[in-house]
C-alpha cells in the first residue's frame, strides 16, 4: 500500500506541475504544489527532503523514494540567482514544489560546461520538505549544530531500524514475485543457476570477464526494476543509468575484490555460466550501506551475472591482495 501511495504522490505532483509555472530569477521555473504557510527556509537551515529528479521527457534519473532514504543537508549560500539553494528558500517544512533549473544558466554561473550529451534545457526537481531545523536568533552555531546533529542522528537511526526490520520481507517478496526456485548456501546467499557453464572454476589469480546487473529488491516508484549498476548497455539505457562515457560489455573481475555474497556467487558457475544472486545485507554492504551508490543500510541486493571468460594467470603469478570486502564490482560511473 505504501508503494502505491508513493507512486500516486509522484504521479499527482507530475501532473500538477505540467502547467502554471512561474518564472523566477536566473531563468528558474517553479510551481508551489502545497504550502502550509510555515517560516521559509533560509541559508544555514538543515533540512530533510524527498526529491525526484527528471529529464524534460519525464524520465526519472534519481529519486529518494526509490532508495527509501530522504536526503539531509544544510542549505548553502546560493551561488547564483535561481540555483537550487535559491529555489529551496521559496519553501517551508511540509511544502512541496516542482522546479525547472535552466541548464544553460547553471553552466554559465557555475562555470562548469554543460555536458555535450545533455540536450534538455531544464533539469526538473519535484521536492517535498519533510523537516526544517531553523537556527534561532542569537543562537550559537555550536548549539544549533549540536541540536540538529542529535535530532537527525535519532531520525536516521529510526530509518535504519525500519530498513533492518524490512529486509527479510523484501527478500521473500522478491523471490515470490519472480517465482524463483532458489537454493541457499550456508552463509545465507540465495541463488538460481540458469546456466552452469563449463566445469572450470575461477582461481584467486584468474581474471574473470563478467556481465552483470545489480538491483535493489524493491521496485522504483514507476514500477520498474530498481537497477543501480550494470555492464549491459541496453539495460543501462532502459533503466536510466546509461553513461555515454562508460564502456559497456564484459568487465574484468578478480575474486576477493567484491562484497562477500558476489564473490561467493561467482564461484558457483564456470565460463559461459549465468546465475541470479540474492544477497542479504550481511553479505553485501551491511549496516553502513553505500550511500554514493544509492544503497541504504541493511539493503539486500540481487545480481544477474554471466561469466563470459576466465583468463588464467601465468604459472607462478602471485595472488593479488584482497581489497576490502565492501568494495563493489567495477562501477559503470
Amino acid at each position: 500500500m505504501k508503494k502505491k501511495l508513493v507512486i500516486l504522490f509522484a504521479a499527482t505532483l507530475g501532473l500538477a506541475a505540467c502547467n502554471n509555472f512561474k518564472k523566477g530569477p536566473g531563468g528558474i521555473m517553479y510551481q508551489i504544489l502545497k504550502t502550509d504557510g510555515k517560516p521559509k527556509i533560509v541559508e544555514g537551515d538543515i533540512i530533510k527532503i524527498n526529491a525526484i529528479q527528471k529529464t524534460e521527457k519525464d524520465s526519472v534519473t534519481s529519486s529518494t523514494y526509490d532508495i527509501q532514504q530522504p536526503a539531509v543537508f544544510p542549505v548553502s549560500k546560493k551561488q547564483w540567482a535561481g540555483d537550487i539553494s535559491d529555489a529551496l528558500t521559496l519553501l517551508a517544512e511540509g511544502d512541496s514544489a516542482t522546479f525547472k533549473i535552466d541548464l544553460d544558466s547553471m553552466a554559465k554561473y557555475s562555470k562548469q560546461p554543460k555536458p555535450v550529451t545533455q540536450k534538455d534545457k531544464y533539469i526538473i526537481f519535484t521536492v517535498k520538505i519533510e523537516k526544517v531545523m531553523h537556527k534561532a536568533a542569537g543562537e550559537a552555531d555550536s548549539t544549533f549544530q549540536k541540536e540538529a546533529t542529535a535530532f537527525f542522528k535519532k531520525d536516521f537511526q529510526a530509518t535504519v531500524a525500519k530498513h533492518k526490520a524490512a529486509e527479510a520481507g523484501k527478500i521473500k517478496n522478491f523471490i515470490a514475485d519472480k517465482n524463483l526456485k532458489v537454493q541457499t548456501t550456508a552463509s545465507g546467499l540465495q541463488y538460481v543457476i540458469t546456466a552452469p557453464g563449463d566445469a572450470q572454476r575461477a582461481n584467486p589469480t584468474d581474471t574473470i570477464m563478467i556481465n552483470y546487473t545489480g538491483k535493489l529488491l524493491t521496485k522504483k516508484s514507476d514500477g520498474k526494476e530498481n537497477i543501480f549498476d550494470t555492464s549491459v548497455q541496453s539495460v543501462a539505457k532502459e533503466s536510466g543509468k546509461f553513461n555515454p562515457m562508460a564502456q559497456y560489455g564484459p568487465r574484468p573481475f578478480t575474486l576477493g575484490r567484491a562484497i562477500p555474497g558476489f564473490d561467493e556467487g561467482i564461484r558457483l558457475i564456470g565460463k559461459g555460466g549465468k546465475v541470479t544472486l540474492i544477497i542479504p545485507s550481511k553479505l553485501g554492504y551491511g549496516e553502513g550501506g553505500m550511500p554514493q551508490g544509492g544503497i541504504t543500510p541493511f539493503s539486500p541486493l540481487a545480481f544477474d551475472v554471466e561469466i563470459t571468460d576466465i583468463k588464467h594467470a601465468k604459472a607462478g603469478a602471485l595472488v593479488p591482495p584482497a581489497a576490502p570486502v565492501m568494495t563493489p564490482p567495477a562501477p559503470t560511473k
